[in-house]
């Protein structure tokens, strides 16, 4: 089982966040001429949030009195390459993309729970030692 961190929840909570966008946007879309669907790039995002890829900047504090920063990086999105789907151009199969958004919806809860379960585990761990 892997161990996700609480830095590792909250960064794929942010990558399923913006799948999800994605996804909707594309189903909001599927009518719109020559709208091409778009996805995260999922696995590669997983991996590096697992450290498995290393990122694009290293970065580091070279001096004690510099400012701490945060590593935002951003999240890899594709266009889909589905041939077209409509007349119109556009590439949206919609069942693919109802298919993916419970998909995601799965993953998210999931991960909310997890979250929320190591919350509870350290909740009744400080209860118990009042």
């Amino acid at each position: 089982m892997i161990d996700f961190t609480n830095s590792k929840h909250q960064k794929l909570l942010k990558v399923l966040t913006k799948q999800h966008e994605l996804i909707t946007n594309n189903i909001s879309n599927a009518d719109t001429p020559h709208y091409k669907a778009s996805h995260v790039a999922f696995q590669d995002e997983l991996d590096r949030i697992l450290g498995h890829q290393p990122s694009d900047v290293a970065l580091r504090r070279t001096h004690d009195k510099h400012l701490p920063f945060q590593t935002d990086e951003s999240i890899r999105v594709v266009e889909s390459t589905n041939k077209t789907m409509n007349n119109n151009g556009n590439n949206v199969d919609i069942d693919a993309e109802m298919s993916r958004l419970a998909k995601n919806q799965l993953l998210y809860n999931y991960t909310i729970d997890r979250v929320s379960g190591q919350y509870s585990k350290i909740s009744n761990l400080l209860r118990e030692l009042k």
